[in-house]
């Protein structure tokens, strides 16, 4: 598995955005007002694997006082950061493409609570992709220094 790279993120959260920019244009007044429960929880996930990748780090590099992680649990890790990387980004898509539909319309009542919603959703969101990309680098197996000496000696000869 290859790491996450950040401008396909970028691009993933460009192009959901646009999308429901082009869709909600012409349906938002469809549409119920938007809860605001996906705030608070987007951000536990984002704490959640913050820690979990802080503790797998710390296991990985072997730092005193923790024990070593099995090699299953990283990769397991690994596709919860990489699928949470991309899960998150298209949400944060979603709802910037929504708040950029509310932005013109902050002087009524229901439109003003839905940007701020979406806005608060949105920057969640972005917070998840921050932590779900600290997941993965800590899943990273460091080099061995011998290893990254021998590459060094080897490229010089």
């Amino acid at each position: 598995m290859k790491p996450t790279r950040p401008l396909s993120v970028a691009g993933l959260v460009v192009v959901v955005g646009v999308i429901t920019w082009a869709v909600l244009h012409s349906a938002y007044t469809t549409l119920p007002p938007l809860p605001w429960t996906a705030v608070p929880t987007l951000l536990l996930l984002a704490l959640g694997e913050g820690f979990t990748g802080w503790n797998i780090l710390r296991r990985i590099r072997r730092k005193p006082g923790t024990r070593p992680v099995e090699p299953l649990v990283v990769a397991r890790m690994a596709a919860l950061a990489k699928a949470s990387v991309h899960a998150a980004a298209v949400l944060a898509g979603v709802f910037g493409g929504f708040a950029a539909v509310l932005a013109g319309d902050l002087d009524k009542p229901t439109p003003r609570h839905d940007f701020f919603v979406a806005g608060g959703t949105g920057l969640a969101a972005l917070a998840l992709v921050g932590a779900a990309y600290f997941l993965e680098y800590a899943c990273r197996v460091p080099k061995d220094p011998d290893e990254e000496h021998r590459s060094h000696g080897a490229s010089r000869a």
